[in-house]
């Protein structure tokens, strides 16, 4: 536009002073650009792309091959063609790389009628996520060089990496509430298939209760007493909130935090008990299906930046796996925890505020934490007040998991004076040994 209009003027004066050597070589160069909008239009209308993947969930350290077709429908040669496929700029940056190209996303072509080009890249994921790979931005312009043209030819594609899954050497978070099928002190509900003894008739026993055999044998009545029990589990509570993992470390704790739950929740699951997950982290599926994927380029510069703007990531509700047995909800987990992103939003005593109501009593709260706050202790101490059987996990990448104490340090003291049992990882080996220590008291 602005040569057309640039074009104009130097024709206003070429008229004005009566320049026709100027005033035809503007009527020249005005036909040239309107005929270069023309024919750009025309070629990037009748361009449709395709894109082929190998797969959509994926392990760390798994390959996806991508495959791109870009096919020229119209009846116009086309000079010249930029394809490139966009990737996240943010996972392929040198110090925090989570994706490894292998092959070449950019191409240029020239395409005759009905011809087609293909572009063939793969991709290597170093860490766990849920990836855009897309969509396909297309170039051309006139062979001058007047006038470009930009189009987003298709929809992304979305990739989800699974977290690493360790091998724990067994499960022991709740010692005093060992995993299974088990009797408890706090007498919540009775097993009527576990029979612990007999007792004299009290009155209000139903006549169900009634042990006719100790009865007719006493010639008193005589009541069933059965033993208390509960089907155990574990409800993971993990903190995401971005001021959690700030400075050194942050990212690799936050890493860290995400494997000692899918190890730990897996754990769980195949002793075949119930397992579930809250976080206040937000679920990038949400955010792409509530704010969609940006695709209105207008130039290069443009599109460039505009995939690399971060979002904003205020969720104020927790993602929450219902705790419940089954696989199905092993892999929900797994997936909800491939996707999790930090939020500024919802601080972790919020979150526990607006989920206990819909944390079950009959399973071992888990809190996985970086850092302990005196809300969060407050928050916690108040669950351990109400019932729960709760078992801190800190993740602190860049501390020794079995320290010397010679004075526990402030957040352990205020774990402590709420009687709330921890533990501590710094690395993968550590959360492999986790349920293998002592539990800190």
């Amino acid at each position: 536009m602005k040569w057309i209009l640039g074009t104009l003027a130097v024709l206003l004066l070429g008229l004005v002073l009566q320049l026709s050597f100027l005033v035809y070589a503007m009527y020249v160069l005005l036909g040239i650009l309107l005929l270069s909008r023309f024919f750009t239009r025309s070629w990037t209308e009748n361009i449709e792309a395709g894109r082929h993947a190998s797969g959509e969930i994926f392990e760390i350290g798994q390959s996806i091959d991508l495959v791109v077709q870009v096919q020229n429908r119209g009846s116009l040669t086309i000079p010249w063609l930029i394809i490139e496929d966009s990737l996240p700029l943010a996972a392929m940056k040198e110090k925090s790389q989570r994706i490894k190209l292998d092959g070449a996303r950019l191409q240029l072509v020239r395409l005759k009628p009905g011809e087609t080009a293909t572009l063939e890249y793969s991709i290597e994921f170093l860490t766990r996520g849920y990836y855009q790979l897309g969509p396909v931005l297309l170039e051309t312009g006139d062979v001058f060089g007047l006038h470009r043209r930009f189009r987003v030819a298709s929809e992304p594609h979305f990739a989800l990496v699974l977290p690493k899954v360790l091998a724990l050497e067994g499960y022991n978070l709740a010692s005093r509430r060992p995993m299974g099928e088990i009797r408890v002190v706090h007498r919540l509900f009775e097993d009527p298939t576990r029979l612990a003894g007999v007792r004299p008739y009290q009155m209000g026993d139903p006549l169900n209760r009634i042990h006719w055999r100790a009865t007719a044998r006493t010639g008193e009545l005589h009541s069933r007493i059965y033993e208390t029990s509960r089907v155990a589990g574990a409800t993971f509570l993990l903190d995401f909130h971005a001021n959690s993992y700030l400075g050194a470390g942050g990212t690799a704790s936050a890493e860290l935090a995400i494997v000692a739950v899918a190890s730990l929740a897996n754990a769980v699951f195949l002793m075949g008990q119930q397992v579930g997950l809250v976080s206040n982290g937000r679920d990038a599926a949400d955010r792409i299906r509530g704010e969609g994927w940006r695709a209105e380029f207008l130039t290069r510069a443009d599109a460039q930046s505009r995939a690399a703007d971060l979002l904003e990531n205020d969720r104020l509700r927790p993602v929450r796996v219902e705790t419940r047995k089954g696989t199905e909800k092993m892999h929900q987990i797994l997936e909800t925890l491939a996707r999790l992103e930090h939020t500024d939003g919802l601080e972790f005593s919020e979150m526990l505020a607006a989920a206990i109501s819909q944390i079950p009593r009959d399973a071992t709260v888990v809190p996985v934490l970086r850092q302990v706050t005196e809300p969060i202790a407050i928050a916690l101490g108040e669950m351990v007040r109400r019932g729960f059987l709760v078992t801190v996990v800190v993740v602190a990448f860049d501390q020794d998991p079995v320290p010397d104490w010679a004075k526990p340090p402030d957040w352990a003291e205020l774990l402590l004076a709420h009687g709330i049992d921890f533990r501590m990882v710094n690395s993968e080996e550590a959360i492999m040994n986790l349920c293998a220590a002592a539990i800190v008291r």
